[in-house]
């Protein structure tokens, strides 16, 4: 079955309670992506899921040159960055996206739904 990674953005900007508002709906919305969770795995579909510190954290590594260069902070500048994700093994790209829609409910952000390179489309990319 094709991976997908659904990724999981939000505001740059964070508040004591992360990208949520309030305690009350940051701990709503992990308990709700808890059980979602939960789900992923009763239904087979889960690999792996976590969520990530913020964008600050980040250190950038460019090791393409002789000496690697080192960045703090995020590679983009933008105003939404990816917060979590979950790596999911499903039978195709509807049930990712349902399940992407899930996943956006639960967590309370917008989920990206990209797929896992195989090596069948890696052959075909050869190929064109």
């Amino acid at each position: 079955m094709p991976q997908y990674l659904m990724s999981v953005y939000g505001p740059l900007e964070r508040t004591d309670f992360g990208a949520y508002a309030t305690k009350e709906e940051m701990l709503a919305a992990f308990a709700d992506t808890g059980a979602f969770n939960d789900m992923l795995q009763r239904e087979g579909y889960f690999v792996f899921a976590n969520g990530l510190e913020s964008a600050e954290t980040a250190t950038v590594v460019d090791g393409q040159h002789d000496q690697p260069v080192l960045t703090d902070g995020p590679y983009l500048e933008s105003k939404e960055h990816i917060g979590g994700f979950w790596v999911i093994d499903v039978p195709d790209l509807d049930v990712a996206l349902r399940l992407a829609a899930e996943g956006s409910k639960a967590c309370r952000g917008k989920v990206e739904v990209r797929p896992f390179q195989t090596e069948e489309s890696f052959v075909a990319l050869l190929e064109s």
